[in-house]
Formats: structure tokens, C-alpha cells, sequence
């Protein structure tokens, strides 16, 4: 599998106040950082472009849009880079090919078990039922 590399000019990157505890430091200093990448309009290649589109994940948008927001290091830079990082694990994962399933046929033993059970099941549910009275 080969990496792929998105330019630089195609990431946003963007400097916001970071929430949560940090004095009055958190008031003045915007360390935490939000990306924005927009996988439809990038280089990507089409395939690519289309399982991103498909995955399942909160951070990309139905027209493809990714936003990562990183802020859990105090400074900048080591926010910017954590958010790289989670942009391309998110390339990497499309990237990723399905195993193909292997077709498997049920053991005859189970087979058996299931069917004896189904019969135990019916004759239980038989004695349940109402006797019919010998003169109808």
C-alpha cells in the first residue's frame, strides 16, 4: 500500500482558544487547533475520495469535509501536528482494502444439534396442547 501525501495548501489549518483549565493563559492564547480538509476538492485519488465519503465518522461531513479539532497539548505546534496525524490516519483507513469473506458451510454436527433441537422444542410444544376429548 502506498502513502499518499496531501499538500500543504489544500489543509486548513486554524488557531482557536482552547477550552478547559489553564488560568488565565486559556483567555489570551490560542494553542488549540482546527483543521479543515475538503476531501472532494483535494488531489485524492477518485476511489479514495469515495470511501471517505462512506465512512462512518463524525468528523467528516455528507460533502466530504473533514474537521479535526486538536487541543489536547498546551502548545501550538504540537497541536498542529496531532491534527495532521489524525488527518492521515483517517487517508490511511480508506486506503485500507476489506479481507474478503471466505464462504463457510455449517458443520455437519451442528446442523444436527439444530435440527434435534427444533424437534425436542416441537414435541415439548405438543404436550402443551389441549387434549381433544374420544367421543368428537
Amino acid at each position: 500500500m502506498t502513502s499518499i501525501q496531501i499538500p500543504e495548501q489544500e489543509v486548513e489549518l486554524k488557531a482557536i482558544r482552547s477550552s478547559g483549565p489553564g488560568g488565565q493563559n486559556v483567555n489570551k492564547v490560542a494553542s488549540a487547533i482546527q483543521l479543515r480538509f475538503d476531501s472532494q476538492k483535494s488531489s485524492l485519488p477518485e476511489h479514495i475520495k469515495k470511501i471517505i465519503l462512506e465512512l462512518r465518522d463524525r468528523r467528516i461531513s455528507a460533502k466530504g469535509i473533514i474537521t479535526i479539532t486538536a487541543r489536547q497539548f498546551r502548545n501550538q505546534e504540537a497541536n498542529r501536528l496531532a491534527a495532521l496525524k489524525r488527518l492521515d490516519k483517517i487517508v490511511q483507513k480508506a486506503q485500507e482494502q476489506p479481507k474478503k469473506r471466505k464462504a463457510t458451510k455449517p458443520t455437519h454436527a451442528s446442523i444436527s444439534k439444530r435440527l434435534e433441537s427444533k424437534t425436542k422444542r416441537s414435541r415439548l410444544k405438543q404436550l402443551r396442547a389441549k387434549i381433544k376429548p374420544l367421543d368428537e
